[in-house]
């Protein structure tokens, strides 16, 4: 037997309220999944943000321009 197999044997087993339990559960296990691996620009859609290589490129000189580059 397939472990989806026993899943699907086992939620069989479990009352209707129990059920929709799991499934809620496992509904929110996979919108998490889902937030957790967007990219940046599907974080900014909604946003109407445009970031250019130029921006990043500036923000890193401007981050990493004190750091020291002799580490001896």
């Amino acid at each position: 037997m397939t472990f989806e197999e026993q899943v699907l044997q086992k939620l069989r087993d479990l009352p209707p309220q129990r059920q929709k339990e799991v499934l809620a559960f496992v509904t929110r296990l996979q919108e998490r999944s889902e937030r957790r691996y967007r990219s940046l620009r599907g974080l900014w859609a909604d946003l109407d943000l445009r970031v250019s290589e130029n921006d990043i490129s500036s923000a890193r000189r401007e981050m990493w321009g004190n750091f020291p580059r002799d580490v001896s």
